[in-house]
């Protein structure tokens, strides 16, 4: 087994980096560091933090009803998310006895620029039977201790996503179509917390229609306007792989999937609806 130490960031030299995603504020209010920065304005974030902001705060309602498993998160991105302050609200819907529903809403400069939706469950002990189908779980053709450090093209330009997470390639290579690329936080999603799995989820899930690329992203633009994260079960470590797909259609509209994995095995699905025009 080849063991790959962390590959040295092209922006490593930069001695101003923000330590952390977020700095909390009052209740539900948080601080955007340059770590948010995504690649399509230089005041913009990329959707993957603070959506996995607002899971966060999902876990937070879901867990004082007992409610462990966040089985599924709906982002409705309405605005781009300027880095700046945030505020998160979050609202219960309806709680059973096995699922609680929940609503929230970011807000920035007083503007609604996202509303989502999440289903959590009631965890239980269960022994599968042996034998199912399809199971075990599939996995991913390499685990991170054999891939290779991979590098998104927009990495050095400045301080941004791509210095929040390491990147490794399992399959393919990043932005040249289909590929399984493995995601791992380099910094705190919030500053002075660990971040929890579902979080680690969310900032990695969001980048499949980046990180699956058939277009220059010099020369086009297919941004995502949504996105659905569904997981059969809890994420374990550190590392979260996105097996990454971009389909286009001729009407300027496409659809971009992802299979997601840790080092057990799959755990879920992500699904962006893209926006296609010529830069």
């Amino acid at each position: 087994m080849t063991h790959h130490t962390t590959p040295k960031h092209p922006t490593a030299h930069l001695a101003a980096h923000p330590t952390s995603a977020y700095a909390p504020r009052s209740e539900g209010h948080y601080a955007s560091s340059a770590l948010t920065r995504g690649p399509w304005h230089p005041d913009h974030q990329h959707a993957g933090p603070p959506i996995a902001l607002v899971c966060r705060a999902f876990e937070a309602a879901a867990q004082s009803h007992g409610m462990t498993h966040i089985a599924r998160i709906t982002s409705n991105l309405l605005r781009p998310v300027p880095i700046g302050d945030l505020e998160a609200k979050v609202t219960t819907v309806y709680v059973g006895r096995n699922a609680g529903h929940f609503s929230a809403q970011l807000v920035a400069d007083g503007k609604e620029v996202g509303v989502f939706t999440a289903l959590a469950q009631r965890e239980n002990e269960f022994s599968l039977p042996e034998g199912l189908p399809g199971h075990p779980l599939p996995m991913v053709p390499r685990l991170p201790a054999d891939s290779s450090p991979a590098y998104f093209p927009f990495s050095g330009r400045q301080v941004g996503y791509s210095d929040l997470v390491e990147t490794r390639e399992s399959q393919g290579k990043i932005f040249n179509g289909p590929c399984a690329i493995w995601f791992r936080l380099a910094h705190p999603l919030v500053e002075g917390e660990l971040p929890s799995p579902y979080q680690r989820v969310a900032v990695a899930a969001d980048s499949g229609n980046g990180i699956s690329a058939v277009l220059d992203y010099q020369r086009y633009s297919f941004v995502n306007s949504d996105l659905t994260i569904n997981l059969l079960r809890r994420p374990l470590g550190e590392w979260i792989c996105l097996d990454a797909r971009t389909w286009l259609g001729s009407n300027g509209c496409g659809l971009a999937e992802s299979a997601l994995y840790d080092e057990h095995g799959l755990i879920g699905r992500a699904t962006q609806s893209l926006a296609v025009r010529k830069l």
